[in-house]
């Protein structure tokens, strides 16, 4: 079977690494791919964004299932599309999609449907947006309506730091119209857990817990960022835990976009905040986080494209998901100066050779005129390893990532070092 991933980041480039371990596959392409990506599969030179190329690809090159990964391009339809023109695809269509892609629609179902989640209210004028910030207080949330990369959320400590966050969102265009409208929450306490889910609308499959460390900084300090590093499994999230979740959130989840009618086929993020009062949703992602993927795919002992094909084909009730026993850990190099500001194009040195325990996934890299492996985004690299133990996990990764050298390099060295 031809495959044709979309994406090109470290969640991309983990789903090659798996998918290229199904005996099923005969061929996988990447649009538009990295540098990393190349070695397992033909790169595709389309943006995940150019819906009609890619359709138009696929259709000329029996493609048996396309996998759309990234948010951008499900929030635009492109499974629709495809599905469409007879190429199946694995992803929610653009409907289901928005529970990810609006922050407005995704609190309004769990406000409609009962499902726990922190007291909000939204925003279409900053001049209301700021007086209601006033009255609330702080700490508070605010929340970019749209996507925003994995960075249209500030969580303010003071109320001038909060009147920031919306001037720059609504007035500044910070994030063009992701911006437009706003969500302010209560600001909600306790670990942070992401659990995604396997569905096909109608049977949910949890996957391990993982937990996403989005501050640019050791300590949990600076600025969101799309994601440092990842733990799995997260320590804490109990089977009892779980169950609760199950309950109360991933199965009425599910249950409410079915009743919407934007049924929910794919991968759905949960992430998750357990407070004193029990789980409560923070956010939904309608596809693998990133980078919890790089994680949790180390972990993943079944075949990712007969659970996908099962998914599409809504048999996951008899579908074999199976997870190896251990733990693992990403650890994310980053460019200086991101998530803002970054300069690209450093030569990159010191990879270790992948193993069976040990991958070093790319997210931002490619190849220059000269054949060199050179720094092309915020992430570049997502240093992955598995182990018996998470503090062995950690280790690994960690002195994996250690040679590794380029320009400006930098990462949290706290990745699963504290647990709450």
């Amino acid at each position: 079977m031809n495959i044709l991933l979309i994406g090109g980041g470290g969640r991309e480039h983990a789903l090659a690494w798996k998918l290229s371990q199904s005996p099923r596959l005969s061929k996988l392409y990447c649009a538009p791919g990295n540098a990393g990506i190349a070695a397992l599969a033909e790169r595709v030179p389309l943006k995940a964004t150019d819906l009609d190329a890619l359709v138009a690809f696929a259709q000329t090159h029996d493609i048996g299932l396309a996998v759309v990964a990234p948010d951008d391009p499900l929030a635009l339809g492109l499974v629709d599309k495809l599905e469409a023109a007879g190429v199946p695809a694995f992803g929610p269509t653009g409907a289901a999609a928005q529970i990810e892609s609006s922050k407005v629609f995704s609190k309004g179902l769990m406000a409609k449907y009962g499902i726990p989640t922190a007291a909000w209210q939204a925003f279409d004028d900053p001049v209301a947006a700021v007086a209601y910030v006033r009255a609330q207080g702080a700490p508070i949330v605010v929340k970019a309506d749209g996507l925003a990369l994995g960075k249209g959320v500030v969580v303010a400590q003071t109320v001038p730091e909060a009147e920031a966050a919306v001037r720059a969102m609504m007035e500044d265009k910070r994030f063009k119209e992701a911006g437009a409208r706003v969500v302010i929450e209560d600001c909600m306490t306790g670990p942070e857990v992401t659990v995604l889910a396997f569905t096909d609308g109608k049977t949910v499959v949890p996957m391990l817990s993982s937990r996403d460390h989005k501050r640019a900084l050791d300590g949990d300090q600076g600025p969101n960022t799309g994601g440092m590093g990842a733990i799995c499994p997260a320590p804490g999230y109990t089977p009892e835990l779980a169950q609760v979740c199950m309950e109360t959130i991933f199965g009425p989840t599910i249950r409410a976009m079915t009743a919407e009618g934007r049924p929910f086929k794919g991968v759905l993020y949960f992430g998750l905040m357990l407070t004193p009062d029990g789980p409560k949703v923070v956010e939904y992602n309608a596809r693998f986080g990133d980078p919890e993927a790089q994680a949790l795919l180390m972990l993943l002992d079944s075949d990712l494209l007969e659970l996908m094909l099962a998914i599409r084909e809504e048999r996951l009730a008899a579908a074999d998901v199976r997870w190896r026993s251990g733990a693992s850990c990403c650890v994310v190099l980053a460019s200086g100066g991101y998530p803002e500001s970054y300069q690209t194009g450093y030569p990159i040195t010191g990879l270790p050779a992948d193993t069976e325990t040990l991958t070093v996934f790319h997210a931002g890299t490619a190849l220059s005129d000269s054949g060199q492996l050179v720094t092309n985004g915020g992430r570049v690299l997502g240093v992955t390893a598995r182990a018996d133990t998470l503090d062995e996990a950690i280790d690994r990764a960690y002195a994996a990532a250690e040679p590794i050298a380029f320009t400006g390099r930098r990462l949290r060295r706290d990745i699963g070092r504290t647990h709450p």
